[in-house]
């Protein structure tokens, strides 16, 4: 769950706003669910009579080293606060469209052919090497297509990702492969006809 910092200018916070902003924002920011993260939100209403838009929501989200920012105005706070979640929402998947992108720009730059000796070199054999098991993990297999899994691979920073695929039902794994791009695991009823 994502922090966020509620605060006004020239306007008492009441619960009810901050509710609000809790529920709206919260949800928004479950579209990129990467740590750390934080949210400042600014409630702010213009003491100015001429200004006929004079409340506004800022929204600022800070993911790692970037900035999300987004700014509504209008006359009816609680509107504006909808209207600034779905302005976050577009904005992070936008955001979440470019990582995975040049992540996988940046994958396939990297493809580079390996010698049968130089992947022997790698391979030291290790004397206190056990073959029993030393951890034990459980999963809840979210249905989801390819495409879906190939971000959350990404979001999480595996190098594997199982899920269920929405179409047949059955259960996947896509991986990074170690020269590039990315490989899928199906089980072999889904083998294409040949």
């Amino acid at each position: 769950m994502v922090d966020i910092k509620v605060s006004g200018r020239k306007v008492t916070v009441s619960d009810a706003l901050k509710d609000r902003v809790d529920e709206k924002i919260g949800d928004a920011l479950k579209v990129f669910d990467i740590q750390p993260m934080t949210c400042d939100v600014v409630l702010r209403v213009d003491k100015n009579p001429s200004n006929s838009e004079r409340k506004s929501v800022e929204v600022t989200v800070f993911i790692r080293d970037r900035v999300v920012r987004v700014v509504t105005s209008g006359t009816d706070m609680y509107a504006l606060i909808d209207e600034a979640a779905d302005k976050v929402t577009r904005q992070l998947r936008k955001f979440k469209t470019r990582v995975v992108d040049r992540r996988q720009r940046r994958s396939a730059q990297r493809v580079e052919e390996a010698s049968s000796a130089d992947l022997a070199s790698l391979i030291e054999p290790s004397e206190d090497e056990d073959d029993e098991l030393v951890r034990e993990k459980y999963i809840d297999l979210t249905p989801m297509t390819e495409e879906e899994a190939l971000v959350q691979i990404d979001l999480i920073g595996h190098d594997f990702y199982v899920f269920m695929n929405a179409t047949t039902g059955l259960t996947n794994v896509v991986y990074r492969r170690k020269n590039g791009g990315y490989g899928i695991i199906k089980p072999k009823i889904e083998e294409p006809d040949e």
